[in-house]
């Protein structure tokens, strides 16, 4: 009853699984140490939801998203970076010009903002260095041509023992285009940007972490990458993560798999018949 009328209903699904680790763990703990049978927790079942499935933009739609003109051209330029160097929303709204390297075409993503709150990536393979495609390289040089006069800020940062807390005077990349402040969260870029300039481009709806998840279906796409490499440049250990959360193979985009085959096995192609 604790965990689906309290837990499930105030709580995201991650979060509700992580608490009820934390307490089977104290009971195990106890059992042990004080050698008695009686478990609550054993046997013990969460259910939850399947996570949703990765809904990326085609290249179609990404032409759309980008060629529609809007008034705030830093936002619109902000999610054609995320389309193309898949950070996570609270990465992209905290990084910082030091984190940049525009001569190389690399970003270092180092911290995230939750919640209002800055802290240090939440584990060091989190902390990545990335080298950007073409067109999230030419949207930082047109923001750097926006911003560069702007100050730096002096802010919070949370430290990765998620205790020390020290100011870090940055400054930010991309910006409010209505307050010229940096973005308070990722809400302010979903529903008073994003939503409504999906609308005017007419595209199907999806929230902005979709940008994260079109990068790796794009990469995925091409055959190119390995699989490995684009785990490395979003932060992952391995390519697991990206086969079961993050890429999905687009088939409007991908190349003429079949054909590439025959090609290489030597097989000669069917005439069609009239």
């Amino acid at each position: 009853m604790w965990i689906q009328d309290t837990l499930s209903k105030t709580l995201k699904n991650k979060t509700t699984r992580d608490i009820i680790s934390n307490v089977r763990q104290v009971f195990r703990l106890y059992r042990t140490r004080m050698k008695v049978a009686h478990d609550p927790t054993e046997g013990l079942m969460v259910r939850l939801p399947d996570p949703e499935a990765p809904d990326p933009f085609t290249r179609a739609e990404i032409k759309q998203i980008l060629d529609t003109p809007t008034s705030r051209t830093h936002e619109l330029l902000m999610v054609q970076f995320m389309l193309w160097a898949g950070p996570r929303v609270s990465e992209t709204i905290a990084l910082a010009w030091k984190d940049v390297d525009l001569a190389q075409g690399t970003v270092t993503f180092r911290r995230s903002k939750v919640r209002g709150a800055y802290r240090v990536t939440k584990t060091r393979r989190s902390m990545r260095r990335v080298r950007l495609l073409a067109p999230a390289w030419d949207a930082l040089r047109k923001i750097d041509a926006l911003t560069r006069r702007r100050k730096a800020e002096t802010v919070e940062v949370v430290e990765l023992d998620n205790k020390t807390v020290g100011p870090h005077k940055l400054h930010f990349v991309f910006l409010n285009s209505k307050s010229g402040l940096p973005h308070a969260n990722d809400f302010v870029v979903r529903d008073r940007f994003f939503k409504a300039h999906l609308l005017a481009a007419g595209v199907r709806y999806r929230g902005p972490g979709q940008c994260r998840h079109t990068y790796a279906s794009q990469l995925l796409t091409t055959g190119v990458a390995s699989i490995d490499w684009i785990a490395e440049q979003m932060g992952h250990t391995n390519g697991n993560m990206i086969r079961q959360h993050y890429g999905t193979w687009i088939n409007e985009d991908g190349p003429d798999v079949v054909g590439m085959l025959q090609m290489a096995l030597k097989l000669s192609p069917v005439t069609a018949l009239h």
